[in-house]
């Protein structure tokens, strides 16, 4: 229950193809699903990868273009016809929330839950979630149009009892959440027991970025710093520079940079343009800037905390 997984469920730019899907993942953490972007397919998907749709509590929308967008309508109808009940959030821009409200008006008129619109605001760093295990914020991303990525940080965890030790000193049952917030344990006669001989370092908490469209951007580095997994748009090879660009988008190169820059653990290349047959060469070239870098692919799913595989 406490794993923190990314599942790739779409993966390609533009419109659908025979290799990949459009733009479209789910985190699944601590029994809550939360659903990045909403592409064409998206409820196929989340079925192929055994989510449950009662468990969908948040849909990130980063921008408005229609392979991110045109999947949310039939997803937000789905979740109805299978009951789910409490409450959806929606995070979207406000022309997006107009449209997708007057959209479910026309074809969803009995919705099961509560729906609700948290408007984006374009410039970013937002606090879109807060609770005593997670926090995301909205990034600012350069696309051709207003769109933002999202972060994902766990909170600080709890130490761990060193369940030995504390039945040497004798630490009663109440102490123990006093021990795992880092606090001694201080004896009957007034002896301080330091708390790292009663217990061990926490769990290490993990994070992850999405950068969705944009042009390689050096300012979404303070953003993205030190996160445990980036995920970044590569819709172009290094050739192709000039034309990602022109279209608000980057290469495999550029992301690689930006994660190099960021020092982040570990990079998922996607939003393959399908002019490629393959996304081998993307690779290849990030690669020779951060070597820890890996192609999306519809069906991955990536646990955070586990070591990347080179594919």
């Amino acid at each position: 229950m406490d794993d923190f997984k990314i599942h790739i469920l779409g993966c390609g730019s533009a419109s659908p193809s025979e290799r990949h899907l459009p733009a479209c993942q789910a985190i699944e953490y601590r029994g809550r699903v939360m659903i990045i972007d909403c592409g064409e397919g998206a409820q196929l998907s989340i079925r192929r990868n055994h989510l449950k749709f009662t468990r969908i509590t948040d849909i990130f929308i980063s921008h408005l273009h229609g392979d991110h967008l045109l999947g949310l309508p039939g997803l937000l109808s789905t979740l109805a016809l299978n009951d789910v009940g409490g409450k959806v959030t929606v995070h979207i821009f406000k022309e997006g929330a107009e449209l997708i409200k007057h959209i479910i008006s026309l074809v969803a008129h009995a919705l099961t839950y509560e729906l609700i619109f948290d408007i984006l605001d374009p410039s970013g760093n937002q606090t879109l979630i807060n609770d005593n295990a997670l926090t995301v914020t909205s990034i600012r991303l350069n696309h051709t149009i207003p769109c933002v990525g999202f972060r994902f940080d766990e909170k600080p965890k709890l130490r761990h009892i060193n369940g030995e030790m504390a039945r040497h000193f004798g630490v009663p049952h109440y102490m123990m959440n006093s021990l795992r917030e880092g606090h001694d344990y201080i004896t009957a006669d007034g002896e301080v027991i330091a708390n790292s001989r009663l217990t061990t370092p926490p769990t290490p908490s993990y994070s992850y970025a999405y950068c969705s469209d944009t042009i390689c951007d050096p300012g979404i580095v303070k953003n993205i710093h030190d996160v445990t997994l980036l995920y970044h748009e590569a819709t172009y090879d290094a050739a192709s520079a000039k034309l990602a660009f022109s279209r608000g988008h980057s290469t495999s190169v550029q992301a690689a940079r930006i994660a190099a820059q960021a020092n982040v653990q570990g990079l998922v290349i996607g939003h393959f343009s399908s002019k490629y047959p393959s996304t081998d060469p993307l690779v290849t070239e990030a690669r020779t800037i951060f070597p820890n870098t890996i192609a999306a692919n519809e069906g991955m799913t990536l646990t955070l905390g586990q070591q990347l595989i080179l594919q």
